[in-house]
């Protein structure tokens, strides 16, 4: 039975700075360490995460166990991943009597995580939790979100311009290539936007909570995924391009700069419009006549 001590202590900045002394602990600025002190904030990360006693549950960045503690006494099981080694000692304490979590130390780019996740969780859907340093934000939701791994939803504390950029429109400044494979994969909505001063030490910036729902089928057709996300890449290489010039510099075998005129004309597109003013299904347009004249990446 999952016995976790009380964490109410653990968003107070005064037992944080103790447990970090009485351990020998500094932070490290460039692991990103900013540990959550506000329980409204924490309790608005598990209202937004929906966890219920039959659910596994991955963290990332345990930290000092503050999120990790709330996340044991919801889920059935919880795989907490934290790179600092030096934070071990502590996360014993903090959670003494939490028996259905285990703590793996490493970097989560690094590690294999479907070998763990298999491990620890066998074949079931899991849920992904975690206050994801700025410097990792992109890699590690793309790692996520391009692979097979039967995740059921995301739950992250990102920095707020991140999470803009992940939940833009077309024609907005904030969107590229980011927003459209999050939204490509997912169906985002940004929870809260949370102030610096709710982590200790306070970021330089603001952050936000977002939920990523992972979507049964993306929201447009595509006939070939690595095809779109090749065309997608290239609008977005260089943001001032007009679209037929982005299309121009792949140098698609077989098809000239002429016959890329010809496949936007079929897509009703504009030419002289740039990577940023194209929706999701215009993307999905080009790539499919682009399959259709031939060009394959997943064979």
């Amino acid at each position: 039975m999952m016995m976790c001590k009380d964490i109410q202590s653990l968003t107070s900045p005064r037992v944080v700075k103790e447990l970090m002394a009485r351990h020998g602990v500094s932070f490290k600025k460039g692991l990103g360490q900013n540990f959550l002190i506000d329980r409204n904030i924490l309790m608005k990360i598990m209202d937004a995460a929906a966890i219920d006693k039959e659910d596994f549950v991955l963290e990332i960045g345990a930290g000092i166990g503050t999120l990790t503690k709330e996340l044991a006494g919801a889920a059935k099981q919880v795989l907490a991943i934290e790179i600092d080694s030096r934070l071990f000692p502590i996360l014993d304490e903090t959670l003494a009597g939490c028996y259905n979590v285990k703590l793996v130390q490493g970097d989560v780019l690094k590690l294999d995580i479907k070998q763990l996740l298999e491990q620890h969780f066998g074949e079931q859907p899991f849920k992904v939790v975690g206050n994801l340093p700025y410097y990792i934000t992109t890699p590690v939701l793309m790692m996520f979100l391009e692979s097979d791994l039967p995740y059921e939803s995301m739950v992250v504390m990102v920095q707020k311009e991140v999470a803009q950029r992940m939940t833009a429109v077309a024609g907005t400044k904030d969107y590229g290539m980011l927003s459209i494979a999050v939204q490509f994969y997912t169906c985002p909505e940004i929870v809260a936007v949370v102030s610096a001063n709710v982590f200790f030490p306070p970021p330089k910036v603001d952050s936000a909570i977002v939920l990523l729902k992972r979507r049964q089928s993306p929201p447009v057709d595509v006939q070939d995924h690595r095809l779109f996300f090749k065309v997608v890449r290239a609008a977005f290489n260089q943001r001032r391009k007009t679209i037929i010039n982005a299309l121009t510099a792949l140098e698609l075998k077989g098809i000239s700069k002429e016959k890329l005129y010809d496949v936007l004309d079929r897509c009703s597109i504009d030419p002289r419009r740039r990577g940023e003013d194209l929706t999701i299904q215009q993307y999905a347009d080009i790539a499919n006549v682009l399959y259709l004249e031939g060009q394959r990446i997943d064979e």
